[in-house]
């Protein structure tokens, strides 16, 4: 996209000043609206043309058979697919009966602008009927970051240079049709007509529609008011059917008059609630919002991002793109959880349904770190939510025959969602990255009632799966056998380094935290030779080396495996999930995505510099990168090991795997995980962030063409800033208590008075790594 013709790099902005139908489904997503609640995808406001159309509400979902040509004990039953709720952000035109059409006429201009700090999606266009009537549309639209259940839309049609009779109908459309899926394993379950009618409802400027899913049973209720501003004789109807409400306008206007719809519409839904409160809520929420007014809304969501940006944003002197990206990466990922509010936070986020809506361990691995420094509250409702499904969580654990809680691979409602349980039933290191969030989340905040409340029994829980899926050998060592890790082109393996590792963590962080909070731990049924077995087990932890080879082995054996024939790899057999049988993939040194990579990053207290180098260069080769999960890995821990300018490069790819469409596949939706990753690239590789308890640990140093890199954190109620040049890094206590930092392994105390300047030493010379042929990350 950022790449296209029609799209500028700007700091603040992502602006398409022509449109091209041929990227249309990406820019839906790239200019997509959410509150991780509500989500819009980016369509035009007249409905069509289209690429997919897209209305969210986070949790809404429908129950499909997952098919099994042969069935087997413990397999899920039913996979969950998102569906597109009803849509509220239609507003179509016909002038002089001329439907407006981009794909007719005479397009004269066409400029949408996605502004960072407003929180809106701004379009202007100017259109010349096949007729030969000209108009000039502006529109403006937000998903409101404060009125959780608002959307809303500004639609504004000016006669140019001649008379024009205009219509406008604004619309709700429920079981709008869906493109068919395109065979890609990654694209979402077409579902038609999910939604079946309760109640619709059109009177004066007030529109309604009330649907209920067929096997999921939850109710949907959309509602939408109006302001309509015309000249004088300007005439409004309304009428509703089982699927479509609509809000008829009618004006004749001369030229420069104008004919303004604003439109606001509230979402609500509930498993539990019935058709007269879901009305009733919905009703309810509109009064808010029209006591708002139009330019209230504008307003708050201004003073809700200026907020936002104040403590989070990221400033990059000398890589325009990357500087774009990034504020781009942060808004997307604030939007995907700002209001999530005890729901997950997909892999898309509301853009899209790719994935089928799931959310997997990319929420706690990758998009947590940014929102714990960035927007606390959002991880502790993120984590809050992984808390209410441990009912699904235990019930499956016992299904496998295992203590504890066993965590879904992917899922929308909690129960495994996934029918291919070499990916998903054995990816059980789920479980560890969702205790590393919860303890991560306490360390960067000092929420002890978080911890005592929710970390707690997800920790024990966790744990207590661990202890029941390994054991000890012979020899007193712990093994956990048949696992599958983060990269997916190795599956059922033992011992993986980084599941291996997380479980250690997690088993010490469990027995640490039932000690601090006993009453608690004892009635979640934990006593001393419980928390013993954890500790015991966690020392025990076998992790694979190579000692001929000095390096550490991803999984038990894997280094003897036969190497993948990289070189015998065309350019467009990539990916090699879409081209090769997994079977091939499983046997063979081939990594999809960082895993030993990123147990360096997340565990890096069990490696020593000298490893990170050589383990670093060892799986430079092998890792293909099919996952968007991989490049803001690799950064880190190139930049760790002195490979700045590979660092760059893969900073860059994480960065642009949507605004230049790297994976061929935003049109369903933006890769949020990635778009965190760009912050982590930047923050954890360029500025060396780590923790050390409650501690925080910079190790910053910038590549060649990077002349300043400068962040704010938020960490236990206190603001910081660092900011990085070639030579010294400046850190200044914004706000809050003194605070002890490393920096370069160095204690540095900060106590408000004024930035402290230290030195940034080199990098250790090393020779370059490689990396597979036709896989090289683009130079920066």
């Amino acid at each position: 996209m950022i790449t296209h013709r029609s799209y500028s790099v700007e700091p603040w902005t992502v602006r398409e000043t022509d449109l091209d139908l041929d990227v249309l489904a990406q820019s839906e997503s790239v200019f997509a609206l959410s509150n991780g609640h509500v989500g819009w995808r980016g369509n035009l406001d007249e409905g069509e043309p289209h690429g997919l159309p897209g209305s969210y509400l986070n949790g809404v979902h429908e129950l499909h058979p997952l098919p099994y040509a042969e069935a087997g004990y413990g397999y899920p039953e039913s996979g969950q697919t998102v569906i597109n709720v009803t849509n509220g952000k239609v507003l179509r035109l016909l002038v002089d009966d001329e439907p407006f059409d981009l794909r007719y006429g005479r397009l004269v201009s066409h400029e949408r602008t996605l502004d960072l700090r407003a929180g809106v999606l701004e379009r202007v266009c100017e259109w010349t009927s096949p007729a030969g009537t000209t108009v000039r549309v502006r529109s403006t639209r937000l998903v409101s970051l404060t009125q959780r259940a608002i959307a809303a839309v500004a639609y504004e049609v000016e006669a140019v240079g001649a008379p024009a009779r205009v219509v406008i109908q604004s619309e709700l459309v429920a079981n709008e049709s869906l493109p068919e899926p395109d065979g890609d394993p990654r694209a979402a379950r077409a579902l038609r007509s999910p939604l079946e009618p309760e109640e619709d409802f059109a009177a004066g400027l007030r529109l309604r529609l009330v649907h209920r899913t067929r096997r999921s049973g939850l109710r949907v209720a959309v509602a939408a008011d109006h302001t309509v501003t015309g000249p004088e004789r300007t005439t409004t109807s309304a009428e509703s059917n089982v699927d479509v409400a609509r809000l008829t306008v009618t004006a004749v206007l001369e030229p420069g008059e104008r004919l303004r719809v604003a439109k606001l519409v509230a979402h609500g839904w509930s498993g539990v609630r019935s058709r007269p409160a879901m009305s009733d809520q919905v009703e309810a929420a509109l009064a808010a919002a029209a006591h708002s007014g139009w330019q209230g809304l504008l307003d708050d969501q201004r003073a809700f991002l200026d907020d936002f940006w104040a403590r989070a944003d990221v400033e990059v002197d000398g890589d325009e793109e990357i500087q774009q990206a990034v504020r781009f990466a942060l808004f997307h990922v604030l939007q995907a959880g700002a209001r999530a509010e005890r729901r997950a936070i997909p892999a898309k986020g509301l853009t899209g349904s790719g994935y089928d809506g799931h959310a997997f361990w990319d929420t706690e691995t990758f998009v947590l770190p940014l929102l714990t420094h960035t927007a606390p509250q959002a991880v502790a409702e993120a984590l809050r939510w992984r808390q209410s499904t441990l009912p699904a969580a235990r019930a499956r654990a016992a299904q496998l025959g295992l203590r504890g809680a066993a965590f879904p691979w992917r899922t929308i409602e909690g129960s495994e969602g996934s029918a291919y349980w070499p990916a998903g039933t054995a990816a059980f290191h789920v479980n560890a990255d969702i205790a590393d969030a919860a303890v991560r989340y306490v360390q960067a905040t000092g929420d002890t009632g978080f911890e005592r409340e929710t970390g707690l029994e997800l920790l024990v829980e966790t744990a207590r799966l661990w202890r029941s899926l390994g054991h000890h050998d012979p020899r007193g060592a712990f093994h956990i056998d048949g696992v599958t890790g983060p990269d997916e082109y190795s599956a059922v393996a033992d011992d993986n380094t980084y599941t291996n590792l997380m479980a250690r963590t997690n088993l010490l962080a469990a027995a640490d935290t039932a000690e601090r909070h006993p009453r608690q731990a004892a009635r979640l049924g934990v006593d001393a030779e419980e928390s013993a077995a954890w500790r015991d087990a966690a020392r025990a932890m076998h992790i694979p080396y190579n000692h001929e080879l000095g390096v550490h082995e991803q999984h038990e054996g894997f280094t003897r495996y036969q190497r993948w024939d990289f070189a015998g790899t065309r350019p467009d057999q990539y990916p090699l999930l879409l081209h090769f049988p997994y079977f091939d993939l499983y046997r063979k040194q081939v990594v999809k995505q960082a895993d030993l990579v990123l147990a360096m990053y997340i565990c890096g207290d069990h490696f020593d510099d000298e490893q990170v180098a050589r383990n670093f260069a060892y799986y430079e080769p092998l890792t293909v990168r099919d996952s968007s999960l991989s490049a803001c890995c690799q950064a880190v821990v190139a930049a760790q090991a002195g490979h700045l300018d590979l660092a760059h490069a893969y900073a860059a790819e994480a960065a642009l795997m949507d605004l230049a469409d790297l994976e061929h596949n935003t049109r369903d939706g933006l890769h949020i995980a990635s778009l965190a990753g760009t912050w982590t690239a930047l923050v954890a590789g360029f500025g060396g962030l780590r923790r050390d308890g409650g501690t925080l640990r910079f190790a910053p140093r910038l590549p060649e063409r990077l002349g300043r890199l400068a962040f704010t954190l938020q960490h236990r109620g206190r603001r910081l800033r660092v900011e990085i040049g070639p030579e010294e890094a400046t850190y200044t206590l914004l706000s809050g208590p003194p605070l002890t930092l490393r920096h370069h392994g160095e204690p540095l105390s900060l106590n408000g008075d004024g930035p402290q300047v230290r030195p940034v030493p080199p990098a250790p010379p090393r020779p370059a790594p490689e990396q597979p042929v036709h896989r090289i990350p683009k130079a920066r």
